[in-house]
């Protein structure tokens, strides 16, 4: 019965095909910036992973420096003075910043975005070639995941978004069977996909 309505009304038919097409750029658009978010914040994580380290070792360090004997001989009292006074503001400042709870919150939001970069990018090439209505669906419930992961209003500094830019469009996260497909499609071996109307 629903081939008879769209020979009756070939309207139908192409409206359908807008809507999958729409659907799939839309679902691109999200993966995208999904990959750039989840890359940035990555990024960013590693220098906070490298912050909260050096907060737990370099108390230790002017700690041990201060008391040894020999620096004691070499050293100024006065230095002596300010590496003992560094080596107890350094934990009062890392807490006052919640270095330890912003680790936390940057692994689960990157790995959130992650995990939505793939469903919208599964949602784009797979899930639109079923039922449009499922697919609208599905769109509009990784957009409201999308909208919790957002509220958290996580925002890495504009250099990590400039360095996760420059990973991207260098190539660090094509996947190697992307990379054979667009050669095969360069050297006409396989047909590309329709592009999205």
């Amino acid at each position: 019965m629903a081939e008879d309505i769209r020979e009756q009304n070939p309207d139908a038919h192409q409206m359908t095909d807008r809507r999958t097409g729409e659907i799939a750029a839309e679902a691109l658009r999200q993966s995208e910036s999904c990959l750039y978010t989840s890359t940035a914040i990555f990024i960013w994580l590693r220098t906070v992973r490298w912050q909260q380290k050096a907060v737990v070792l370099a108390p230790i360090l002017l700690t041990g420096l201060a008391g040894f004997g020999y620096f004691k001989d070499v050293v100024p009292a006065w230095v002596l003075a300010l590496m003992g006074f560094l080596s107890t503001l350094i934990p009062a400042l890392a807490d006052a910043l919640n270095i330890e709870t912003h680790v936390d919150d940057l692994k689960t939001k990157a790995a959130e975005y992650k995990a939505l970069q793939d469903r919208f990018r599964k949602l784009a090439r797979i899930g639109v070639l079923g039922d449009s209505e499922r697919a609208e669906g599905e769109l509009s419930e990784l957009l409201d995941r999308l909208d919790v992961v957002r509220s958290s209003s996580i925002t890495p500094p504009e250099r990590y978004f400039e360095e996760a830019r420059k990973k991207i469009k260098r190539g660090d996260y094509d996947f190697s069977i992307d990379i054979e497909l667009r050669q095969l499609v360069s050297d006409a071996e396989v047909k590309p996909m329709p592009e999205a109307q």
